[in-house]
This record gives structure tokens, sequence and C-alpha cells, in this order.
């Protein structure tokens, strides 16, 4: 008798094991995607060597977007940063309105791991959306720029953002939306309007992380900017002195980048392995 409780009970005791293995395991099933604010010149790149190994190590990192308009010289983006981005298995980089800034890119503009804007004119050369395999799911990664205050010409951003999910939606898990603009309205309208047929939007341009981190209504992960990573103390990357006296005088006065200690901006983002959707966001600013 005593045996078959005792058979019982071990019996027991391995079932519960079991479930709450079976629980814990549940609770890891996510996909983390990191999308790292605007790298601002070389200092920008350093600071991004320093701390990506560290912030994957940390926090199971599975896919990695990075922002890389500024980050040669604060325009555009060289063969040599590109290489190195790719070193540090960097999965995609996006672009904005510096995207030509270096002649270089066109010797690479057409390899899968960089994408700039999707709104640019019709025949530019390039490509505005990427699709990449991780962890079994497709992530399709979508590049649009504003069309307020930018100085850019380009075709409306919203009706080229709902083609793009239209035509990719039935053959994507994950759908994530670099959207680099300058005017906050135009940003929190992009979130509204893909709500519930994107997994997040984000934002860049700016290099002013915001606080405004929330889950839409629909489903949908949002942010207005991730921010920069760059100089900590400067005016968005470039020298304060320099820019100040912009202001002050209103003359033209050449832009140049900040010295200094950088910090590193952007987000994670916590996706449900089973809805795809996002779960949590959470904000980086490592100094």
């Amino acid at each position: 008798m005593k045996n078959r409780w005792a058979n019982s009970w071990f019996a027991l005791c391995s079932m519960c094991a079991f479930f709450e293995m079976c629980r814990f395991g549940k609770e890891d099933e996510t996909l983390k995607i990191l999308a790292v604010g605007d790298i601002v010149g070389e200092n920008g790149v350093k600071k991004l060597k320093e701390e990506l190994p560290k912030i994957r190590q940390k926090n199971s990192i599975d896919f990695c977007i990075v922002n890389g308009e500024n980050a040669a010289g604060g325009m555009g983006i060289t063969t040599k940063i590109f290489n190195e981005m790719l070193n540090l298995k960097v999965d995609v980089i996006t672009m904005g309105n510096h995207t030509w800034g270096k002649k270089d890119i066109f010797s690479f503009i057409d390899h899968p791991q960089i994408i700039r804007p999707a709104n640019y004119s019709a025949g530019v050369v390039g490509k505005g959306m990427g699709i990449y395999n991780c962890k079994g799911k497709k992530i399709a990664v979508i590049n649009l720029i504003g069309r307020t205050d930018m100085n850019v010409l380009s075709e409306n951003p919203f009706l080229v953002a709902k083609d793009l999910v239209d035509k990719v939606k039935n053959n994507v898990d994950i759908i994530m939306v670099d959207f680099h603009a300058e005017a906050t309205a135009e940003k929190i309208a992009m979130g509204y309007f893909l709500d519930g047929k994107v997994t997040a939007v984000y934002g860049t341009h700016t290099h002013v992380q915001t606080a405004d981190e929330k889950i839409l209504e629909n489903g949908t992960a949002y942010i207005t900017d991730i921010g920069m990573t760059g100089p900590y103390k400067s005016v968005i990357g470039m020298d304060a002195d320099a820019s100040i006296k912009r202001f002050v005088t209103s003359l033209p006065e050449r832009y140049k980048l900040a010295e200094g200690k950088c910090k590193l901006n952007g987000c994670i983002f916590d996706i449900n392995d089973e809805t795809c959707r996002v779960e949590q966001i959470t904000r980086l600013n490592i100094k």
C-alpha cells in the first residue's frame, strides 16, 4: 500500500513538473526584435560596436534593424560602415533623407540587407521593403519617408504603405515599419492608419527618443521616435556651439558632428510567437 502511494505521488509530481516546464516554455516563446535609432557619425558606429553584442546577449535578441542614414559623417553610409554593420550581425539597415549622401551606396544599394524609403519616386534604384527569415517566421521590414518638412521628393507614404502591406500580408508573419519623418502628427497618423495591419510602426529621423510607446487599439505597437545613437552632448548629433550660433545669428553656419561620449537609443519589441503581436515595448537609452 505504501509503495503504491509513493508511486502515485511520484507520478503526480512528475506530471506537475512536466506541466510547469510546458508553462515556462510557453512564456519563453517570444521573438525579440531590436530597432536601433539613427547612427550618427563614426562615433555612433563605434558606440553600436560596443553595445550591440552586449544588448544581444542580455536581451536574447533574435533580429536587429538599424537606421544607418547618418552613419558616415552625419550624411549617408559608406561601404566600410555597411560591412562593419553586417559583421555585427545587423539583419537589415534602413535609410532616410540622406540615403544618397555618400556615392558608395550605389555599389551596394541592391544588397538584400539594406533598404531605402519605399515611397521614393518610381524608377529609383534600391528597394523599400525586404523580407527575412527568423526562427521560422517571415519578417517584412518596410522603410518610408515623411513628406512634411522633409525637403525630399517622394510619393504619398500612406498610399505606398497600404500597397506594400496588401502585397505581403498573406505571405509574412510580422511587418515592421520604420517611418523616417519630421512631423510628430504625420507619424502618429501613420500609426493609426496601419493599426491592426502591421506589427509595429516606429519613427526615426528626429534623433530625440519619445516616451509615448504604446500598443494601439487593434494591436499594432507604436512609438513616435526611437532616438539616435551618437554624441550625448550635442544638438541632435551636431556640435552644440555651431548649432547655437546658427540659431542666434540666423547666418549660415556649417554643421559639424559633435565629439565626446555617445549614447545608444532604440527599442526592443517582444513579439508573441503564436499571435505575432507585440506584447511589450522596451525603450533603450544606454550612455
